[in-house]
């Protein structure tokens, strides 16, 4: 007799979508490992997975009910992209929400080069370098992209990327050597200057 558990992860998307809550069920077991695996392994909080996890699922699931997968490709790079992003939009609203206190040191740390504005100017061409690079990256394939993200972005090792992306060392460390030379071909062609004068 065939059963639900056989079916593949698109035939179980179409079946959620079309009702059959037990579906659902069956991706979220069948993906929860790797999931699981490749947030823990970015945010190194057990608790802050554990969230990050239950978050991507309920995007996940409302995605799905409101038709806003469209995806023919595999369900579960979908998946991981929806914790990536999930993942990056923590690391940005922590970023904006630490603060500095004087009151635990001796040292007037307002006073402090360390922490002194740098100048507009500065600021101005940082944010311009910064921008030019994320728009260069989203232009390389996907692949690429995702390698230099994980490397770059999240530090990840070879090793981890190999794992997360089902691939070996050496497929991924091609990736990211074929992703620096197709961004160095990007930066020559558009004429980019990417350096503070």
């Amino acid at each position: 007799m065939f059963r639900t558990e056989d079916l593949s992860d698109n035939s179980l998307v179409n079946q959620f979508v079309n009702g059959d809550q037990a579906a659902i069920e069956i991706l979220i077991a069948r993906h929860k490992k790797r999931v699981f695996t490749y947030i823990i392994l970015i945010v190194k909080n057990h608790h802050l997975a554990e969230d990050i996890f239950q978050d991507t699922f309920i995007k996940v699931i409302r995605s799905l009910k409101t038709g806003k997968y469209t995806e023919n490709g595999k369900f579960i790079s979908w998946v991981l992209r929806i914790s990536h992003n999930l993942i990056i939009d923590h690391f940005r609203k922590e970023k904006l929400l630490s603060t500095t206190s004087n009151d635990d040191t001796s040292i007037d740390l307002f006073n402090s080069p360390k922490y002194s504005e740098e100048n507009i100017e500065d600021k101005l061409v940082y944010e311009q370098i910064t921008s030019d690079v994320r728009l260069l990256i989203e232009e390389l394939p996907d692949d690429q992209r995702q390698v230099i993200m994980m490397r770059h972005f999240q530090g990840l090792s070879f090793k981890e990327i190999a794992d997360l992306t089902d691939v070996s060392i050496n497929t991924a460390l091609g990736r990211m050597r074929y992703a620096l030379i197709n961004l160095r071909k990007m930066i020559e062609k558009k004429n980019l200057c990417l350096t503070k004068i």
